[in-house]
């Protein structure tokens, strides 16, 4: 693993809750967590995991697959995007985005592989994939000074479980 890079193995949403909520407590204004995975990988479970430990609660944060986007007052404001369904990304750019990702909150965005062009280059990428039933790989990558203060931040919080 290179130095910006972190891997947590989660074999229980209650340990992927664990991962949520050290991101929670590392996040800082301003900071973008792209997330990528498959279908049911978790991205929307993380996310209200980091929700709830920004102050959110879980019940509140749902899958913007409809909505696009979804906003929630927490600690630090948060923005929660889902660029499954959208075009390309002008659409995305159309909804505020670029706004929104130099703005004082934090961007979580689902599928963000889809719209990886138009994100800072400084950001946290968070790949997920399946290993089990339960299971459940995360790959942390930061791609800037930001997202590696934030990663250092989550790696001292969760160990690096490899």
């Amino acid at each position: 693993m290179s130095p910006g890079e972190l891997r947590f193995e989660s074999a229980s949403e209650a340990e992927t809750a664990a991962l949520g909520r050290a991101f929670a407590d590392a996040l800082a204004p301003g900071v973008c967590v792209a997330l990528v995975g498959d279908l049911g990988a978790g991205k929307t479970r993380l996310v209200q995991a980091i929700a709830e430990g920004l102050g959110v609660p879980r019940e509140e944060v749902a899958s913007p697959t409809f909505v696009l986007i979804h906003e929630y007052d927490g600690r630090i404001p948060l923005y929660h995007f889902d660029a499954y369904r959208l075009k390309d990304t002008d659409e995305f750019l159309e909804l505020g985005a670029d706004e929104l990702l130099e703005g004082e909150g934090v961007c979580l965005i689902e599928w963000a592989d889809r719209v990886a062009d138009v994100l800072p280059r400084d950001r946290l990428t968070i790949e997920i994939a399946v290993t089990g039933e339960t299971r459940r790989r995360f790959t942390l990558r930061a791609g800037g000074e930001r997202s590696l203060r934030t990663l250092e931040r989550v790696g001292q919080a969760v160990g690096s479980r490899q």
